[in-house]
């Protein structure tokens, strides 16, 4: 018992919300959000860093391996909208969550297996839908229920921990090394029944959310209504971060290429992991760092790091400067995605929040992704990797500039008190 309340006191250092509908297995909230986290970044540890690999392995030049990543982020634009639509509308998102892996576990399978641009294209837009539409329901299901009592830094931070641990497995294991097209797919596979299985822990319905007083907004006033979602605040923001996320699409489409090609070093998995784990303690003070500064100012101080990194890669291109670029990944994801999720979750009422959240994740990050992979292919083909990464960097300039517009319309922003317009 005393273990237990230790267990709580971590993640809800103000207090417990309200547990819900019990799972299979009798596990409170907390832990079950872990253990799903953890097992949803087994599959990303599997895909974010080795789906470039895994396309250029079948054989594809950079130009169309660009489009067909391209592919693959258009295509997780739209699947976040309806699998979040749905479980808005039904409170189920442990139903959508076991989907999103099934389709995961089906596409991936015809994409190895067949050497086809047309095959690979069709795969990849089903592989996106399942595995984007995948974190935005599980981090709905987290705020909702975590409420404003709850740390999702602590929870999500599962979820790097996995991230990690993985890839140095990958990195170093003797046997399915992730460097042909069907090891790769077979890591896939392996991660995505990790992920279903995980399933088992995570309430069967997430129960009727937390909802505001109907008559106040987050700064005390008069609330914009239920079904406005769009106000100018919440789309500066998704605007800021899309830039962001523009600025990041060279080092999550073509690191790892980058490394074997350019750099002549083996170690995709070693340098991934070194990039996760720099994000860890991000992670856990991120809600401590979000209530003293806000949301706004901590996405930009992130892409101020996404700058950083790509002038680091471009600069100093050996093993020590890309190790010491990887550092930055604490600015660039372990606050950027804290502080995005934060900044959602403030504009956007707890029953629209799975569409608030497939809204970051597909137009604040799928769209951007997609932009810089089609048009990042394109560079890497005709002037190399240095033209790519040092031209992405206007687009973290754009960022910042539009946390400039948000600071002359909205004064001081914060991640308690926008002012709606």
């Amino acid at each position: 018992m005393k273990r237990n309340t230790a267990m709580r006191d971590f993640f809800h250092p103000t207090g417990p919300p309200d547990l819900v509908t019990p799972c299979f297995f009798a596990v409170e909230l907390p832990m079950a959000l872990v253990v799903c986290f953890f097992s949803a970044f087994l599959v990303y540890a599997t895909i974010v860093p080795y789906l470039p690999v895994l396309v250029r392995g079948l054989g594809y030049s950079h130009t169309i391996t660009g489009i067909l990543l391209g592919i693959f982020e258009a295509a997780g634009i739209f699947g976040p909208f309806l699998f979040g639509y749905f479980a808005d509308k039904l409170g189920r998102y442990k139903s959508g969550l076991i989907m999103t892996y099934g389709i995961v576990f089906a596409a991936v399978i015809p994409l190895a297996l067949f050497r086809n641009p047309w095959i690979s294209a069709l795969s990849l837009v089903f592989l996106a839908i399942g595995f984007r539409s995948s974190v935005p329901l599980l981090d709905a299901a987290a705020t909702i229920r975590l409420g404003s009592t709850g740390d999702y830094g602590r929870v999500r931070m599962a979820g790097s921990v996995s991230f990690v641990l993985l890839m140095l497995i990958l990195q170093w294991t003797p046997v399915l090394k992730p460097d042909t097209s069907g090891s790769i797919a077979v890591w896939i596979c392996i991660s995505t029944v990790i992920a279903l299985v995980s399933m088992a822990f995570l309430p069967a319905a997430q129960g009727t959310p937390e909802k505001p007083p109907s008559n106040t907004g987050p700064s005390g006033s008069a609330a914009p209504g239920k079904h406005r979602l769009w106000t100018s605040f919440f789309t500066l923001g998704i605007i800021m971060i899309a830039f962001g996320r523009l600025a990041m699409a060279p080092i999550n489409a073509f690191f790892s290429l980058y490394l074997i090609e350019v750099i002549h070093w083996d170690a995709v998995g070693l340098m991934w992991a070194l990039s996760a784990l720099s994000e860890i303690p991000a992670m856990f003070f991120s809600s401590r760092l979000i209530r003293r500064f806000g949301a706004p100012f901590l996405l930009a101080l992130s892409v101020v790091g996404v700058g950083a990194r790509l002038a680091i890669y471009v600069l100093f291109p050996t093993k020590l400067g890309i190790s010491v670029a990887q550092l930055l990944h604490f600015f660039c994801f372990g606050l950027f995605h804290p502080a995005a999720v934060a900044f959602v979750a403030m504009c956007v009422p707890p029953e629209r929040r799975a569409l608030g959240m497939s809204i970051y994740l597909s137009i604040g990050t799928g769209l951007p992704s997609f932009l810089g992979n089609a048009i990042g292919g394109y560079v890497v083909e005709h002037w190399g990797y240095p033209a790519l990464f040092s031209s992405f960097i206007i687009f973290a300039v754009l960022s910042l500039l539009m946390y400039g517009v948000m600071r002359f319309f909205s004064g001081p922003v914060s991640s308690k008190s926008p002012k709606r317009r």
